[in-house]
Order: structure tokens, then sequence, then C-alpha cells
């Protein structure tokens, strides 16, 4: 059985094409790890369920058409609309090691790790990133329990250490006081 802590989210299914079961898919990563043979996990009535592509096909940029085994019809394609597509964590990080030089941690590997400002110090502890908009935001939780929003860009990052877990970022005044 697959637990929601073994999966990361990567992309989105978002309507059935045509008549034959194809989906339109929106993928965050590569479509290659889905033609490689790896599974894509997906929620079935709150039951992660793995699901093989036979057939992917670009249609834009970020978008592609994905045929899944044993789905070939429209009606059996409906149910999948709009269901987040996750992906086993070990398998993601393995794909991303043969086909990647640098080295790239999941989002869903932050979770916990301490963000800090170089004027303003510990800010909070990372308890998501929201890759739902344009660009990522860190949500950290602060000392009073409260969230607080950043953008988790490349400008703001100052050093990300993974051997103590911490993010040193420079802030913009008052970003913080947005939320």
């Amino acid at each position: 059985m697959i637990n929601a802590d073994q999966i990361s989210a990567i992309g989105r299914l978002q309507k059935t094409h045509a008549l034959k079961g194809e989906l339109n898919l929106l993928l965050d990563i590569d479509p290659d790890y889905l033609t490689s043979g790896n599974p894509a996990i997906i929620d079935i009535d709150g039951i992660f369920v793995p699901f093989y592509a036979v057939a992917v096909r670009p249609k834009g940029a970020f978008s592609f058409l994905v045929t899944f085994d044993g789905i070939d019809s429209e009606q059996k394609a409906k149910p999948f609309v709009n269901k987040t597509v996750y992906a086993l964590r070990n398998e993601l990080k393995e794909f991303i090691e043969e086909n990647y030089e640098e080295d790239i941690a999941l989002y869903d590997d932050l979770k916990g790790w301490t963000v800090e400002d170089d004027r303003l110090g510990v800010i909070g502890t990372v308890v998501e990133v929201d890759t739902n908009t344009i660009n990522e935001l860190l949500i950290v939780k602060d000392k009073n329990g409260n969230n607080i929003y950043i953008p988790f860009a490349d400008d703001f990052i100052l050093d990300v250490n993974e051997d103590s877990r911490r993010i040193l970022m420079s802030l913009p005044d008052g970003i913080i006081d947005l939320n």
C-alpha cells in the first residue's frame, strides 16, 4: 500500500481528450519519467493507486496527452479529471539523479527546514511549498503559529544548507509584514 509520505505531486490531470481515454496532463517534470515505466500515482477514493502510461505525447510546453493502461474510453477517463498525479519519491529521486547532473531536492524534502533572513534572523519552519502559482511559495510557520508566505525565488536565496536543514534568505523589506 502506498502512503502519502512516499509520494510527491508531479502534475494534474485536467480533462479528457477525444474518445479513446486520453487525458490532458499538466506535468511539472520531464515526461520521460512516465515513458520510462514509472507509475503515475492517483488518489482513487483515498487509496493511492499506480497507473502506467502507455502513451505520452506533447500538447504544449507543459501540457501532455497521456493514455494509461486500461483506460481506453472517455467514460473510463472521466473519473480522473482534476486529479493530482503523484510519483513515488524514491523513484522520482532516482530518475532525477540518473538524468540530470545537478543535485535536485524535492520540495517535500524541505518540510521541517528552518528559514532564516540575513537581517531578521529565524523566520520559522517550512510546513509546505505551494507550487500552485506561477511563483513557488514557502509556507513558513513562525514561533506564534502564524503562516508566512515567502516567495521561493533564486533572487532571495543566499544559501541552502542540507546538513543543517536551513535556508538562508535576503528578503525585501516588509515582505514578512504582508502576511
